[in-house]
């Protein structure tokens, strides 16, 4: 099983979480993990929910007015504080719905990854940042909708203080030059974790919050090796204790305390464990785009044979990220289109068993994304799950999926 005392959760929870919000706030510690056991995470990433990209959510972003603007941050900045929560707050409403957590549920998956940004604790934006607010009464209605419906949640912090990475829509400030790397922004940062870590323990909403990752996609030593040595050396370990430290504060016992996820070795900022004093309850994340990766090759086959020569022995590894799509200059040819091409969907399942069957060797795996609209001048369902299912293109059965590959 994915998750222990079910049983035991099940009877605490007597009441769904209300309509209105925000949710229901418990002085005393709630303390029930579900931890990871013999099965495997199989889930969905929510993204553009709390932290849009545009590049997968055109329409929405347009309908904000934010049509034209690179990110978050611009918009905000071009609409303004109040027009720009107005916006926000009907996107908030509407993005992600119950109905959907309901049709991840029944679609054999077990886990939602909800990405989010530092600034959903509005008391660390600073007076010259720009980004929406009143974003985590939604949050807390989030996870109470994923919790009454059995589901497993990793928390994400995706965008961190200063933006982590260079030029990426994901931390809600694309900016050449990443300002994350400072002692202001790691204690910003772990200000949130700390919050956060508290949050889970002490609101029945979160109970079902079993892993907490620290940071999504941080620079890579390639990028700039100072910066990722330093993050690694000081901010990583610093993270780790104010996490633990605020579980011990509140008593909870050892069994209940969060699982704490870093980027692996592989994602290139170096190896996280390095300089951590105590690695009880560690998981990484791992990405994994083959649109990104020459050993892919050109051909459906080649794609194919990549995936299932992927050697992932680490039961503590989950693949955080990964898609159906292909390389740019591939995904609209005969071979690999979509459009006008049913042929190929056949190809597309078995793209999407082998790479799950592989990464069920590790801890399991979290699709890039639930949903999306208007990629490639087109709904582009091998970068949204939802769509990808109803194409059938994905089995509608997520526990079985790995059965059904080509490896």
């Amino acid at each position: 099983m994915l998750f222990h005392s079910l049983a035991a959760l099940c009877l605490t929870l007597t009441t769904t979480i209300a309509a209105t919000l925000p949710a229901i706030q418990y002085e005393t510690p709630v303390s029930r993990r579900w931890l990871l056991g013999d099965d495997k995470i199989r889930g969905v990433n929510l993204g553009s929910l709390f932290i849009i990209e545009e590049w997968f959510a055109k329409d929405e972003w347009a309908s904000m007015g934010c049509k034209g603007y690179y990110d978050e941050w611009s918009c905000v900045k071009a609409l303004g504080q109040e027009a720009a929560n107005a916006a926000w707050d009907t996107h908030w409403k509407s993005w992600v719905t119950q109905s959907d957590i309901t049709k991840i549920a029944s679609y054999g998956l077990n886990t939602i990854r909800i990405p989010i940004g530092f600034w959903i604790k509005e008391d660390l934006v600073l007076s010259d940042e720009y980004y929406p607010r009143g974003g985590l009464k939604y949050l807390d209605r989030l996870v109470g909708w994923a919790r009454d419906a059995g589901l497993y949640i990793i928390m994400d912090l995706h965008g961190a203080p200063g933006s982590q990475s260079p030029n990426e829509e994901f931390t809600g400030h694309g900016t050449a030059n990443p300002g994350f790397f400072t002692d202001a922004n790691y204690e910003r940062a772990n200000k949130f974790l700390e919050w956060m870590t508290e949050r889970i323990h002490t609101n029945d909403a979160y109970s079902t919050v079993g892993m907490l990752e620290v940071i999504n996609e941080p620079i890579k030593r390639r990028v700039n090796a100072t910066d990722a040595d330093d993050m690694l050396e000081r901010f990583y370990p610093a993270a780790w204790d104010r996490i633990r430290g605020r579980e011990n504060k509140l008593g909870i016992a050892k069994e209940d305390k969060l699982h704490i996820q870093y980027m692996g070795s592989n994602w290139g900022s170096g190896h996280p464990e390095k300089y951590l004093n105590d690695t009880t309850g560690l998981y990484f994340d791992d990405h994994v785009y083959w649109k990104f990766d020459t050993r892919s090759g050109t051909n459906k086959t080649s794609y194919i044979n990549a995936t299932c020569n992927l050697y992932r022995p680490e039961a503590d590894v989950i693949v955080g990220e990964f898609s159906l799509s292909v390389a740019s200059a591939l995904q609209n040819n005969d071979e690999f289109g979509i459009q006008g091409h049913p042929e190929n969907i056949a190809f597309y399942t078995d793209y999407f068993t082998s790479q799950v069957s592989i990464y069920e060797k590790s801890g399991g795996w979290v699709f890039w994304n639930w949903k999306c609209n208007w990629i490639n001048q087109f709904n582009d369902w091998r970068w949204c799950y939802k769509t990808a299912v109803e194409a059938g293109a994905i089995p509608k059965d997520a526990s079985k999926a790995a059965s059904l590959s080509p490896c």
